[in-house]
């Protein structure tokens, strides 16, 4: 066989073995690429990579590391001293040795209210990661929205832009023709800028709020290809107000962490009071003094006479009041902030509503039929570009209003720290 014969079949198994290694790598980077998030995919991403919130998770490990702290004992202490070690056993002065150990022992069972109050603070502080988190995820739900509303705007006006240039077209082809003044015509044209404008600040919009979720999730730089997908039409919420108050009251991590600040001023208040009691340093040491050996003890007690910790306790008991003050004022500001969020959803999805259901779909019969009978000469120019900026303000207000629906579900979910819609 010729060398040109085995040049060809190895070329074809290589093209052979290379098939599968191509259709790999495709389908690799096919899988590495960006896809659009859902609003639920987004708050996933957030609550992994949120710098934010992994600074907070820190803090939280730092405040449980007190723990151990909280819960270690008074170490001994060891003692060696020693004189007159250049002299004899025998000398009128000899040299002495001393090896003694002491250790403090705590009484009041500080160790337990210590450790009673570390456990409640990291309760606590994990109580206001929660918080923390939830307030996280208010912003990337609002900003998701945002996003959603500015790339449906941007398709409308990009729609709205070619709608009006194909009518531009039709105007000019009628100028040209005679059926239309130079007036009329430049009017039309003047109407452009408009709809220009409005695409211009559309996708201003829709980049400034794709830059400002993908900072929320993480992302050390924007990328021009990141892209989300939800609902535009806001569901309704199937709950009433005073199930979501009750959701709102065992789920707020602010109210939990209130309820957790009563017991760390609780534990503080058994702690100051332990700390007034008296601790003990017992000590035992051996002696060497020439020829002779000895042991003996020591017992040192504190006695607290004058410094019994006083402006301490009447502090912590101050401060345990005080929380359960604050616990107070936490569950009415709760029930309140339910409450402020019910009333701004009802409103909004009230209108929202009379834009899906009525006034879109009668912008849009009074754009068409304008339309029409100005193609035909029906219509006088002004009556059409009157309709023109009717439907411009309606759909715009319809956007408006889906998004202030949006951000009062939200508001909501966040008022309630739960799933209002599912």
């Amino acid at each position: 066989m010729t060398n040109s014969k085995y040049q060809i079949l190895l070329l074809a198994a290589a093209c052979l073995l290379l098939q599968p290694c191509a259709a790999f790598s495709q389908a690799q980077s096919s899988s590495t690429a960006l896809t659009a998030l859902t609003m639920q995919q987004a708050v996933d991403i957030a609550r992994i990579k949120n710098p934010a919130l992994l600074s907070a998770q820190q803090n939280l490990l730092s405040v449980k590391a007190q723990e151990i702290q909280a819960g270690l004992r008074a170490n001994p202490s060891f003692d060696v001293s020693g004189s007159n070690v250049t002299l004899g056993a025998q000398s009128n002065n000899p040299y002495d040795y001393n090896v003694g150990v002491s250790r403090l022992f705590e009484r009041g069972e500080k160790r337990r209210w210590r450790l009673d109050s570390a456990r409640s603070t990291t309760a606590q502080t994990d109580a206001q990661y929660h918080a923390q988190e939830q307030q996280t995820v208010l912003a990337v739900r609002q900003a998701f929205t945002n996003f959603v509303v500015a790339k449906a705007a941007k398709k409308l006006a990009d729609d709205n832009l070619a709608d009006f240039k194909h009518e531009l077209d039709i105007g000019h082809e009628r100028f040209k023709a005679g059926d239309l003044s130079k007036l009329d015509f430049e009017r039309l044209d003047l109407q452009l800028a408009q709809f220009e404008t409005d695409e211009s600040n559309a996708i201003t919009s829709a980049q400034q709020a794709s830059i400002q979720l993908q900072a929320l999730l993480g992302y050390d730089k924007a990328r021009p290809e990141f892209d989300v997908i939800g609902d535009l039409v806001p569901p309704p919420v199937t709950d009433t107000m005073e199930s979501l108050e009750q959701k709102a009251l065992a789920a707020r991590p602010d109210y939990h962490a209130a309820h957790l600040g009563v017991a760390v001023a609780d534990a503080n208040v058994k702690l100051a009071y332990a700390n007034g009691t008296t601790d003990p340093t017992l000590g035992a040491e051996y002696d060497r003094n020439g020829p002779d050996n000895s042991v003996g003890f020591s017992l040192d007690i504190p006695l607290r006479i004058f410094d019994r910790n006083q402006g301490n306790k009447a502090t912590s008991k101050y401060l345990a009041q005080a929380s359960r003050f604050t616990e107070l004022a936490t569950r009415n500001q709760v029930v309140a902030d339910v409450d402020q969020a019910w009333s701004g959803y009802a409103n909004a999805k009230v209108l929202s509503d009379r834009y899906n259901g009525h006034y879109l779909d009668e912008a849009k019969d009074v754009l068409d039929i304008s339309k029409f009978s100005y193609e035909h000469g029906g219509l006088a120019l002004i009556d059409y570009l009157d309709a023109l900026r009717e439907s411009r303000s309606v759909t715009s207000d319809a956007l408006n209003a889906y998004s202030q629906t949006w951000m009062a579900i939200h508001q909501l979910s966040f008022a309630t720290a739960t799933e209002v819609i599912p």
